[in-house]
């Protein structure tokens, strides 16, 4: 098997880490909206939709902008952040949520940043 095709075969397994954490955070943001309330629910749909909203005001790759709301880095730090941190303010948490549930359909959908990025 050359390197080409292990590559090929461990994609799917790459693919299916994300989705099923894609599975588990939009439980865990459905969760935390329930509890919340509403606005805990306009944050993750909010921060859900941020990397379109990007796009649609003009953010094109190769920018940082752009590469910054595809990156898994930073909505992962804002929700260690919060559930570390003194913080108490639930929509904080969940627009995190929605930003790395998004960012991981995008990775299980194999939409992945260029690599000369």
């Amino acid at each position: 098997m050359t390197s080409e095709g292990a590559q090929s075969g461990k994609g799917w397994v790459r693919k299916a880490g994300w989705g099923a954490l894609a599975l588990f955070l939009i439980a865990f943001a459905g969760f935390e909206s329930v509890k919340y309330g509403l606005p805990t629910t306009g944050a993750a749909l909010a921060f859900f939709a941020l990397p379109d909203l990007a796009r649609l005001a003009g953010v094109r790759p190769p920018g940082l902008l752009y590469q910054s709301v595809h990156r898994v880095w930073i909505p992962l730090v804002v929700v260690v952040g919060y559930s570390l941190g003194p913080v108490v303010w639930p929509p904080l948490f969940t627009a995190g949520l929605g930003w790395l549930t998004r960012v991981a359909i995008d990775r299980t959908l194999g939409k992945r940043l260029s690599a000369g990025s």
